[in-house]
């Protein structure tokens, strides 16, 4: 197995621990009304609210194809950019969910604020993004590579900068600006924004330790791949 292979790999499985983790974070709450930021096809989406145990499931997405999908998959969805202010009372929703969408914002503070809006008093928010502060990034970096979590930032490559990454072998790219990364921070980085919008991180899990699979993401989430917020208004 090549190295990049071995990457993607490891970042599969990093991902799917990603995914248990929002679980972990996700509150039962039976009257909770949640939003579902880049809700996709739905399927995440209805999972983590059967998690909390509730059918008051919005969400928002920029596909038009995803968003038909979502709405018959039970979601009340609108098709918006995520970027931009969304056409909801404040103080509305109990639990925002953003999984993977963060770092294709441009405006990260328009974003913060209005998830601050959006929420209820006492409400909270799960917020999963990738860590720039990751093993795998710094290691890039150090042979003067584009870390792996900015190499979607091109329509003409999914691998900018990096011959190490899976992609760069394929003919692939990110034709749409939504698919490719705006921004990637550190997860000190996410913490400080989190609080400088009056958040409290309430509490954060980490996923992938590469080369060490997730064994170490549990004691280390500074440097793991994906880093997981519970953030409370």
């Amino acid at each position: 197995m090549g190295l990049a292979k071995y990457l993607m790999s490891q970042r599969r499985s990093a991902y799917q621990k990603n995914l248990q983790n929002i679980l972990k974070l996700a509150l039962r709450n039976k009257k909770a009304k949640i939003l579902d930021l880049g809700c996709d096809n739905g399927v995440w989406t209805m999972r983590v609210a059967k998690k909390i145990g509730t059918l008051d499931v919005f969400g928002v997405d920029l596909a038009a194809k995803r968003v038909l999908l979502a709405k018959n998959n039970g979601v009340k969805v609108l098709c918006r950019d995520i970027g931009k202010k969304l056409p909801y009372e404040n103080n509305v929703f109990d639990v925002i969910h953003a999984n993977q969408v963060i770092e294709h914002i441009a405006n990260s503070d328009l974003f913060i604020s209005e998830i601050y809006r959006l929420l209820k008093k006492g409400g909270y928010a799960i917020i999963s993004t990738e860590n720039l502060s990751s093993w795998h990034n710094i290691f890039a970096l150090v042979l003067g590579y584009m870390p792996f979590s900015l190499t979607n930032t091109s329509c003409k490559t999914g691998a900018l900068g990096n011959p190490l990454d899976a992609h760069s072998n394929e003919e692939f790219c990110w034709l749409s600006d939504a698919w490719q990364h705006q921004r990637v921070f550190t997860t000190i980085g996410w913490k400080h924004l989190f609080e400088l919008y009056e958040f409290t991180v309430e509490k954060m899990l980490a996923s992938g330790y590469y080369p060490f699979g997730n064994l170490f993401s549990g004691i280390d989430p500074y440097h793991s791949a994906f880093i997981t917020f519970r953030i409370r208004k």
